[in-house]
């Protein structure tokens, strides 16, 4: 089976469920269903790691330090873009090594997804250029600044190709609905069960 290689962006300021919410949905979403099924890779149609400018720690929202799996030279393919928000972000839209690494990556995968200030990134890297796309609802004003099609502001999730999503815990929604758009309702609605989330 064909497995997608998931990059999920993190920077120093990174909302911790930002990442960690996609990561936990991709990572134990598995087509066969149970709790058995997550003791193994078998029937994983995705394989998840982060990405990072080095692969120096990462100081998160609250003082949590992550180790980043790969930094930017060295990450292999990615099919599945994860870009998510925080405070960091302010720094990075202006920051041309992230910016291209964003533009870069993103015209190689096959599809491209953004949490909360995520898509702060994606629009400052020109990627939101006439497409619907929503944010954290303190920076829809800030999203709107940027050359973006329409700012939607009253959905937890828009997919006009890029796929965007409102802030910190909405990346658990905006993965499963990438889970549902790729997989089906059934996987995507199994995934929720095993994490006990209540999808909306």
């Amino acid at each position: 089976m064909e497995r997608w290689k998931v990059g999920i962006l993190i920077f120093e300021d990174v909302e911790v469920l930002d990442f960690a919410g996609p990561f936990e949905v991709l990572s134990r979403t598995r087509l066969v269903p149970g709790v058995e099924s997550r003791r193994s890779d078998d029937s994983a149609p995705f394989h998840v790691f982060t990405v990072a400018a080095t692969r120096d720690p990462v100081r998160a929202t609250g003082g949590l330090v992550v180790l980043p799996r790969f930094a930017f030279d060295e990450s292999p393919p990615i099919d599945l873009l994860v870009v998510p928000g925080g405070f960091g972000t302010r720094r990075l839209v202006a920051d041309a090594g992230t910016l291209t690494w964003i533009r870069d990556t993103a015209r190689r995968a096959r599809r491209v997804t953004s949490v909360c200030t995520g898509s702060l990134l994606l629009a400052s890297a020109g990627l939101l250029r006439g497409r619907r796309a929503t944010t954290h609802g303190s920076a829809l004003g800030e999203l709107a600044a940027f050359d973006v099609g329409q700012v939607v502001r009253d959905q937890r999730v828009v997919d006009d190709v890029i796929v965007t999503s409102a802030g910190v815990a909405a990346g658990i929604d905006m993965a499963l609905h990438v889970v549902e758009t790729m997989f089906g309702r059934a996987v995507a609605d199994e995934t929720a069960a095993y994490l006990e989330y209540p999808r909306r």
